[in-house]
């Protein structure tokens, strides 16, 4: 009983939600539609910004705001709606979108607000179209920023679309970065690293076989629609490629969510989210090379080995150096604030987010930085922050990141009515679904192939096929298509990158449930997975014995003092190195990131007289050390 009247208690607040959605909608149109007398606008026109036009710009962008603002709270409601009700056939992002859409479609046919161009001046005329225009009014110099180009029947288009519709950077350098960077800082390291080879096979080899395969066949159906007369403008081969990079960027979002709720397999979930976080990263950089291809010559659009292996060069370069600043910006980011929690979690957020602008600034790849920088502060700087920061960084970014997805799909249902410049054309559409099938296809079961011939425990028929169904795409897609849209090919490219958002969203991502009981994947907890002791990679054991002897013990206060593993005749070095706080925690010797260690892997570790060996339980130490004048000898679990 007490159920059914919180669930018709939420219906109440969602109609609420829904009438004052519909309040916001009438208060920005009634902003849109309010006209000055003529002696208000011509002295609005001498003096460019009155009092009066501030603030009617200001009531427009606030109640612009609120229609997001109550999309977001109504996509909040269902989805408690939705897990009381254990509907798994629509995920949020799908949610969110379904509402955008409603909104937009209220946007496009049921609101018409014609923009008013009594005040528009339409006669001057340049051979250019510069960022920047000064214009002489009457001895005065006054300044336009470019915004894009208007096509003729869109001068006197809906004002409503214009007024909803985002700067593309906002998406780059808000929404963007804390979603990338909660995906590092929440990754489960253990499956991570126990899958890592295969991960970065998917990730690297996989998204750029993707890339051209997609790209070739786009290439060929562009080509035929040149033949029939169904394209009207320039499509080349970079396009293709260009297409190919964007909508190799994979966002299981919905499978995942999934996944974690049922509890699957803990090798599945690891490569699919593992392929996601890293692939997402290498598309980006991926497009960024592709548009830097630059052959010499007249015809920049033809192929030259030089200009590729530039091309190629650029990728390397970009993606190491993004890498490396990621990494040093998340290790150097310590704090000693502990006795000021508010103050150490706000340095903690804004260094995590400087690390994505400050790569952008540096003309590498933010979205790469600061996902490294997430996984290395993970890591390493976790362990410094206090309780309490641990737990408010963790739910800031975690909070963020449903935030911004939300609103990103939201955006999406949007934008599919809003944009003013979308091109649909048939040929193009199918030929881009089929591509992405094949593409991914291309991607997933040679690779699962090569792949089993080096594994023990090999990655099943049922998994290859749910990692082929499980390849939707998201936020990344979108924001890597919407970012220019100043051509015809681009235009072409977000229109058709929409529709496939929506398909794989809804479709793939609603029929998650079926797949894994068509593929007969079973449900298990993630105590119950079945032992891989062998699986163990050496070369991951090396890195854990000298990540765990030295690198922990410098970056944090966690782990054996210096003094314990590095050889005697480096005392003084050790001394220095070490923290004072790591001869404080002496006897209370644990590793935090317990999610790093193989479940029952074994590793016996032993530095000076002390012993660690890890295990499911966590880590053992056994034996004695003296520093200073502390002694401390112990036999003891660490949580």
């Amino acid at each position: 009983m007490a159920f059914k009247v919180s669930v018709s208690g939420a219906w109440r607040v969602t109609r609420t939600v829904w009438l004052l959605l519909l309040v916001s909608l009438s208060v920005s149109i009634s902003v849109c539609r309010a006209e000055y007398p003529l002696e208000e606008q011509d002295s609005a026109m001498e003096n460019i910004v009155t009092e009066k036009k501030a603030e009617e710009s200001h009531r427009q962008d606030s109640a612009d705001l609120l229609i997001f603002i109550m999309l977001l709270t109504l996509t909040i409601l269902t989805i408690w709606l939705f897990k009381h009700r254990r509907f798994r056939f629509l995920h949020e992002t799908g949610l969110a979108m379904i509402y955008g859409l409603i909104v937009g479609v209220i946007l496009r046919y049921g609101i018409h607000v014609p923009r008013d161009i009594s005040n528009v001046t339409m006669s001057c005329r340049v051979n250019a179209s510069p960022a920047t225009l000064l214009v002489n009014v009457s001895g005065k110099f006054y300044e336009y920023t470019l915004k894009g180009e208007i096509r003729g029947d869109d001068v006197q288009d809906n004002e409503m679309l214009r007024k909803v519709t985002f700067d593309p950077e906002v998406f780059f350098n808000i929404l963007l970065p804390p979603i990338i960077f909660h995906a590092g800082y929440s990754l489960k390291r253990r499956h991570f690293f126990r899958n890592m080879g295969s991960i970065l096979a998917y990730a690297f080899l996989g998204t750029v076989i993707s890339c051209f395969v997609i790209g070739l066949l786009m290439y060929g159906c562009v080509t035929l629609m040149k033949q029939v007369e169904q394209l009207d403008g320039d499509f080349f081969f970079t396009d293709c490629l260009f297409f190919g990079a964007i909508v190799s960027a994979t966002d299981p979002v919905t499978v995942l969510a999934i996944f974690n709720e049922l509890q699957v397999d803990v090798d599945l979930y690891a490569l699919l989210f593992g392929e996601s976080v890293l692939n997402d990263a290498v598309a980006v950089v991926l497009s960024s090379s592709i548009v830097a291809y630059q052959p010499e010559g007249d015809n920049s659009h033809t192929f030259e080995v030089m200009a590729m292996l530039k091309s190629f060069g650029i990728f390397l370069g970009v993606f190491s150096g993004s890498f490396a600043l990621g990494v040093a910006t998340g290790v150097v980011t310590f704090t000693k604030l502990r006795d000021f929690q508010l103050l150490e979690t706000a340095l903690f957020f804004l260094m995590s987010w400087s690390t994505f602008l400050l790569a952008e600034a540096c003309g590498f790849t933010g979205v790469v930085a600061v996902l490294f920088c997430g996984i290395t502060q993970a890591h390493y700087t976790f362990n410094n922050l206090s309780p309490e920061s641990q737990d408010r960084t963790k739910q800031l970014f975690e909070l963020l990141n449903f935030l911004a997805e939300n609103f990103i799909f939201s955006y999406m249902g949007l934008t599919l009515f809003t944009f003013q410049s979308h091109v649909f054309n048939p040929m193009f559409i199918v030929g881009a679904f089929i591509a992405v099938f094949l593409g991914r296809a291309a991607n997933i079961y040679p690779l699962s192939f090569l792949l089993n011939l080096g594994r023990r425990n090999k990655i099943g028929s049922n998994f290859q096929h749910m990692m082929m169904f499980a390849g939707l795409r998201g936020a990344m897609t979108f924001a890597l298509s919407i970012r220019d849209t100043a051509t015809y090919a681009r235009q072409m490219m977000f229109s058709t990158t929409l529709l496939i958002v929506f398909f794989t969203v809804w479709v793939c991502g609603g029929g998650t449930t079926q797949m894994l009981s068509c593929q007969r994947i079973r449900y298990a907890p993630l105590f119950l997975r079945r032992s891989t002791k062998q699986e163990s990679a050496w070369l991951f054991r090396i890195w854990y014995n000298f990540d765990h002897n030295y690198l922990k013990p410098i970056l944090t206060h966690s782990g054996p003092p210096l003094t314990a593993t590095l050889p005697p005749c480096c005392g003084p070095l050790a001394r220095f190195l070490t923290s004072p706080q790591a001869y404080e925690n002496e006897c209370q010797l644990k590793d935090d990131d317990s999610d790093l260690i193989l479940t029952d892997g074994d590793i016996n570790l032993t530095y000076g007289d002390i012993t660690v060996s890890t295990d499911a339980t966590g880590a053992h130490t056994s034996g004695s050390w003296r520093t200073g004048t502390t002694s401390c000898r112990r036999s003891q679990t660490a949580a």
